[in-house]
Protein backbone atom coordinates (compact mmCIF):
# COMPACT_ATOMS: atom_id res chain seq x y z
CA UNK A 1 0.00 0.00 0.00
CA UNK A 2 1.28 3.44 -1.18
CA UNK A 3 2.52 5.60 2.23
CA UNK A 4 0.13 8.62 1.68
CA UNK A 5 2.90 10.90 3.68
CA UNK A 6 5.55 9.18 1.85
CA UNK A 7 8.72 12.29 1.14
CA UNK A 8 12.25 12.30 1.97
CA UNK A 9 11.46 15.58 3.74
CA UNK A 10 8.82 13.58 5.99
CA UNK A 11 9.62 14.28 9.84
CA UNK A 12 9.85 11.02 11.63
CA UNK A 13 7.11 10.07 13.56
CA UNK A 14 9.15 8.26 16.36
CA UNK A 15 10.63 11.66 18.16
CA UNK A 16 13.80 11.39 16.70
CA UNK A 17 14.29 14.97 14.58
CA UNK A 18 17.15 16.89 14.85
CA UNK A 19 17.06 20.34 13.42
CA UNK A 20 20.98 20.44 12.65
CA UNK A 21 20.35 17.56 10.54
CA UNK A 22 17.64 19.01 8.41
CA UNK A 23 18.69 20.82 5.36
CA UNK A 24 18.29 23.97 4.46
CA UNK A 25 19.23 23.47 0.88
CA UNK A 26 18.23 20.52 -1.77
CA UNK A 27 21.57 18.45 -2.50
CA UNK A 28 20.95 18.78 -6.29
CA UNK A 29 18.54 21.34 -7.60
CA UNK A 30 17.56 21.48 -10.78
CA UNK A 31 17.76 24.29 -12.93
CA UNK A 32 15.49 26.87 -12.49
CA UNK A 33 13.60 26.34 -15.84
CA UNK A 34 13.54 22.59 -15.03
CA UNK A 35 11.73 23.89 -11.96
CA UNK A 36 9.55 25.87 -13.47
CA UNK A 37 7.86 23.57 -15.99
CA UNK A 38 7.65 21.15 -13.32
CA UNK A 39 5.93 23.54 -10.99
CA UNK A 40 3.29 23.82 -13.88
CA UNK A 41 2.52 20.75 -14.80
CA UNK A 42 2.15 19.73 -10.87
CA UNK A 43 -0.46 22.73 -10.62
CA UNK A 44 -2.40 21.53 -13.53
CA UNK A 45 -2.84 18.33 -11.90
CA UNK A 46 -3.62 20.09 -8.31
CA UNK A 47 -6.42 22.17 -9.99
CA UNK A 48 -8.27 18.60 -11.23
CA UNK A 49 -7.94 17.27 -8.29
CA UNK A 50 -9.19 19.76 -6.52
CA UNK A 51 -12.48 19.91 -8.24
CA UNK A 52 -12.69 16.10 -7.48
CA UNK A 53 -12.24 17.26 -3.60
CA UNK A 54 -14.93 19.61 -4.32
CA UNK A 55 -17.31 17.70 -5.96
CA UNK A 56 -16.84 14.77 -3.83
CA UNK A 57 -17.24 16.51 -0.90
CA UNK A 58 -16.20 14.16 1.17
CA UNK A 59 -12.99 15.29 3.11
CA UNK A 60 -11.22 18.64 3.57
CA UNK A 61 -7.65 19.32 3.58
CA UNK A 62 -5.36 21.44 6.11
CA UNK A 63 -2.26 23.00 5.20
CA UNK A 64 -0.34 24.78 8.06
CA UNK A 65 2.77 26.52 7.17
CA UNK A 66 5.62 27.93 9.91
CA UNK A 67 8.44 29.50 9.80
CA UNK A 68 10.95 31.64 10.04
CA UNK A 69 10.76 35.29 8.97
CA UNK A 70 11.79 35.72 5.39
CA UNK A 71 11.34 31.39 4.55
CA UNK A 72 9.19 31.97 2.11
CA UNK A 73 5.47 31.04 3.26
CA UNK A 74 3.47 33.85 1.59
CA UNK A 75 5.44 33.53 -2.10
CA UNK A 76 5.24 29.67 -1.34
CA UNK A 77 1.44 29.82 -0.90
CA UNK A 78 0.92 32.08 -4.37
CA UNK A 79 2.86 29.85 -6.08
CA UNK A 80 1.21 26.66 -5.42
CA UNK A 81 -2.06 27.68 -5.19
CA UNK A 82 -2.24 30.05 -8.12
CA UNK A 83 -4.02 27.41 -10.32
CA UNK A 84 -6.24 26.55 -7.91
CA UNK A 85 -10.01 27.58 -8.04
CA UNK A 86 -10.24 30.72 -5.04
CA UNK A 87 -13.87 29.23 -4.73
CA UNK A 88 -11.86 25.90 -2.96
CA UNK A 89 -9.31 27.36 -1.72
CA UNK A 90 -9.11 29.59 1.98
CA UNK A 91 -6.18 30.90 3.16
CA UNK A 92 -6.23 32.52 7.16
CA UNK A 93 -2.90 34.72 8.57
CA UNK A 94 -2.87 33.82 12.85
CA UNK A 95 -0.55 37.38 13.60
CA UNK A 96 -1.06 38.45 17.18
CA UNK A 97 -4.21 37.25 19.18
CA UNK A 98 -6.88 39.63 19.66
CA UNK A 99 -8.29 40.34 23.22
CA UNK A 100 -11.68 37.70 22.07
CA UNK A 101 -8.59 35.23 21.09
CA UNK A 102 -7.42 35.27 24.51
CA UNK A 103 -10.46 35.00 26.10
CA UNK A 104 -10.56 31.67 24.43
CA UNK A 105 -8.19 28.59 24.67
CA UNK A 106 -5.36 28.43 22.51
CA UNK A 107 -6.92 26.20 19.57
CA UNK A 108 -10.33 28.83 19.60
CA UNK A 109 -9.10 31.10 16.55
CA UNK A 110 -7.76 28.54 14.23
CA UNK A 111 -10.74 25.98 14.85
CA UNK A 112 -13.02 28.86 13.78
CA UNK A 113 -11.48 28.47 10.08
CA UNK A 114 -11.20 25.27 9.34
CA UNK A 115 -12.04 24.18 6.01
CA UNK A 116 -15.50 22.69 5.24
CA UNK A 117 -15.26 19.30 3.08
CA UNK A 118 -14.68 20.15 -0.16
CA UNK A 119 -11.98 23.03 0.01
CA UNK A 120 -8.28 23.06 0.66
CA UNK A 121 -7.39 25.52 4.17
CA UNK A 122 -4.18 27.26 4.52
CA UNK A 123 -3.04 28.23 7.93
CA UNK A 124 0.19 31.21 7.15
CA UNK A 125 1.15 30.99 10.85
CA UNK A 126 -1.05 28.58 13.16
CA UNK A 127 -1.80 27.36 16.27
CA UNK A 128 1.67 25.95 16.50
CA UNK A 129 2.46 29.63 17.55
CA UNK A 130 1.23 29.15 20.91
CA UNK A 131 4.18 26.38 21.51
CA UNK A 132 7.00 28.33 19.22
CA UNK A 133 6.48 31.99 19.43
CA UNK A 134 4.70 32.23 23.03
CA UNK A 135 7.78 28.86 24.09
CA UNK A 136 10.28 31.53 23.02
CA UNK A 137 8.69 34.67 24.86
CA UNK A 138 6.87 33.42 27.85
CA UNK A 139 5.91 36.06 29.35
CA UNK A 140 3.34 36.39 26.74
CA UNK A 141 0.86 33.58 29.08
CA UNK A 142 0.98 36.11 31.40
CA UNK A 143 -1.58 38.11 28.71
CA UNK A 144 -3.76 34.58 28.54
CA UNK A 145 -5.62 34.48 31.80
CA UNK A 146 -4.72 31.18 32.75
CA UNK A 147 -6.11 29.49 35.45
CA UNK A 148 -3.55 29.84 38.62
CA UNK A 149 -4.00 25.88 39.16
CA UNK A 150 -2.36 25.31 35.82
CA UNK A 151 1.36 24.29 36.45
CA UNK A 152 3.47 26.30 33.35
CA UNK A 153 6.25 23.83 33.79
CA UNK A 154 4.42 20.79 31.90
CA UNK A 155 2.17 23.74 29.98
CA UNK A 156 4.01 22.95 26.92
CA UNK A 157 3.77 18.98 26.89
CA UNK A 158 0.03 19.67 27.79
CA UNK A 159 -0.19 21.97 24.20
CA UNK A 160 1.50 19.51 22.22
CA UNK A 161 -0.75 16.82 23.91
CA UNK A 162 -3.68 19.12 22.91
CA UNK A 163 -2.52 19.53 19.37
CA UNK A 164 -2.09 15.64 18.78
CA UNK A 165 -5.92 15.16 19.84
CA UNK A 166 -7.13 17.94 17.61
CA UNK A 167 -5.40 16.72 14.81
CA UNK A 168 -6.45 13.32 14.87
CA UNK A 169 -10.08 14.28 15.49
CA UNK A 170 -9.58 16.28 12.28
CA UNK A 171 -8.01 13.48 10.91
CA UNK A 172 -10.81 11.34 12.05
CA UNK A 173 -13.44 13.29 10.90
CA UNK A 174 -11.82 13.47 7.13
CA UNK A 175 -9.62 16.62 7.50
CA UNK A 176 -6.28 15.84 6.01
CA UNK A 177 -3.71 17.39 7.54
CA UNK A 178 -0.10 18.29 6.43
CA UNK A 179 2.24 20.46 8.03
CA UNK A 180 5.33 22.55 6.77
CA UNK A 181 7.63 23.96 8.34
CA UNK A 182 9.99 25.74 5.76
CA UNK A 183 13.54 25.32 6.95
CA UNK A 184 16.15 28.43 6.11
CA UNK A 185 19.33 28.55 7.00
CA UNK A 186 20.20 31.47 9.26
CA UNK A 187 22.69 32.90 6.37
CA UNK A 188 20.05 32.73 3.83
CA UNK A 189 17.64 34.69 6.30
CA UNK A 190 20.22 37.20 6.30
CA UNK A 191 20.44 37.46 2.87
CA UNK A 192 16.73 38.04 2.31
CA UNK A 193 16.42 40.71 5.70
CA UNK A 194 19.06 42.94 3.03
CA UNK A 195 17.72 42.34 -0.03
CA UNK A 196 14.43 43.68 2.22
CA UNK A 197 16.24 46.72 3.31
CA UNK A 198 17.96 47.46 0.29
CA UNK A 199 14.92 47.44 -2.23
CA UNK A 200 12.34 50.29 -1.44
CA UNK A 201 9.58 48.13 -3.07
CA UNK A 202 10.61 45.69 -0.05
CA UNK A 203 10.74 47.62 3.15
CA UNK A 204 7.05 47.48 3.83
CA UNK A 205 8.28 43.49 4.62
CA UNK A 206 10.43 44.78 7.34
CA UNK A 207 10.20 45.92 10.94
CA UNK A 208 12.41 46.27 13.73
CA UNK A 209 10.93 43.04 15.38
CA UNK A 210 12.07 41.04 12.34
CA UNK A 211 15.75 41.87 13.98
CA UNK A 212 15.00 41.06 17.69
CA UNK A 213 13.21 37.61 16.63
CA UNK A 214 16.08 36.96 14.47
CA UNK A 215 19.00 37.02 17.43
CA UNK A 216 16.70 34.78 19.10
CA UNK A 217 17.22 32.05 16.54
CA UNK A 218 18.94 29.44 18.81
CA UNK A 219 15.72 29.53 21.00
CA UNK A 220 13.71 28.98 17.94
CA UNK A 221 15.67 26.44 16.47
CA UNK A 222 15.33 24.31 19.86
CA UNK A 223 10.84 25.34 19.98
CA UNK A 224 10.63 24.08 16.56
CA UNK A 225 13.06 20.79 17.37
CA UNK A 226 10.46 19.80 20.34
CA UNK A 227 7.19 20.71 18.54
CA UNK A 228 8.05 18.90 15.63
CA UNK A 229 9.41 15.74 17.39
CA UNK A 230 6.17 15.92 19.69
CA UNK A 231 3.41 16.50 16.83
CA UNK A 232 4.79 14.37 13.68
CA UNK A 233 2.18 12.01 13.99
CA UNK A 234 0.61 9.47 10.48
CA UNK A 235 -2.69 11.49 10.66
CA UNK A 236 -0.29 14.99 10.52
CA UNK A 237 2.81 14.76 9.42
CA UNK A 238 5.21 17.36 9.28
CA UNK A 239 7.53 18.25 6.53
CA UNK A 240 10.80 19.93 6.97
CA UNK A 241 11.11 21.49 3.74
CA UNK A 242 14.82 23.08 2.46
CA UNK A 243 13.66 26.57 2.34
CA UNK A 244 16.97 27.95 0.64
CA UNK A 245 15.98 27.45 -2.86
CA UNK A 246 13.15 29.45 -3.55
CA UNK A 247 11.76 27.15 -6.12
CA UNK A 248 12.78 23.92 -5.26
CA UNK A 249 11.17 24.48 -2.06
CA UNK A 250 7.71 25.23 -4.13
CA UNK A 251 7.88 22.21 -5.63
CA UNK A 252 8.37 20.05 -2.88
CA UNK A 253 5.48 21.36 -1.14
CA UNK A 254 3.35 20.49 -4.31
CA UNK A 255 4.14 17.43 -4.82
CA UNK A 256 3.11 16.85 -1.18
CA UNK A 257 0.11 18.05 -1.71
CA UNK A 258 -0.98 16.81 -5.03
CA UNK A 259 0.43 13.38 -3.89
CA UNK A 260 -1.78 13.41 -0.81
CA UNK A 261 -4.86 14.55 -2.86
CA UNK A 262 -4.28 11.31 -5.25
CA UNK A 263 -4.00 8.68 -2.41
CA UNK A 264 -7.81 10.06 -1.46
CA UNK A 265 -8.61 8.06 -4.83
CA UNK A 266 -10.98 11.34 -5.78
CA UNK A 267 -13.76 11.17 -8.39
CA UNK A 268 -16.48 12.81 -9.44
CA UNK A 269 -19.88 11.81 -8.14
CA UNK A 270 -21.51 9.33 -10.10
CA UNK A 271 -25.25 9.81 -11.38
CA UNK A 272 -27.81 7.33 -11.38
CA UNK A 273 -29.90 5.82 -13.89
CA UNK A 274 -33.82 8.00 -12.63
CA UNK A 275 -30.78 11.39 -12.61
CA UNK A 276 -29.56 10.91 -16.18
CA UNK A 277 -33.07 10.01 -17.62
CA UNK A 278 -34.22 13.88 -15.62
CA UNK A 279 -30.92 15.25 -17.34
CA UNK A 280 -31.63 14.17 -20.64
CA UNK A 281 -35.17 15.40 -20.35
CA UNK A 282 -33.89 18.60 -19.21
CA UNK A 283 -31.41 18.58 -22.20
CA UNK A 284 -34.26 17.54 -25.02
CA UNK A 285 -36.61 21.19 -22.94
CA UNK A 286 -33.57 23.90 -23.66
CA UNK A 287 -32.80 22.25 -27.11
CA UNK A 288 -36.58 22.74 -28.55
CA UNK A 289 -36.61 26.17 -27.07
Amino acid sequence: MNDATASPYRVPFDGTFRVDRAPTAPRDAPGDKALEKRLEKVIEELDELQRKLYASDTFAVLLVFQAMDAAGKDGTVRAVMRGVDPGGCQVYFFKQPSAEDLDHDFLWRTSRCLPERGRIGIFNRSYYEEVLVVRVHPEYLDKQRLPPTLDRARIWEERFASIRAHEEHLARSGTIVRKFWLNVSREEQKKRFLSRLDDPEKNWKFSEGDVAEAARWPDYMSAYEEALRATSRPWAPWYAIPADHKDFMRVCVAEILVQTLRDLDLRYPEVDAARREKLAAMRRSIAST
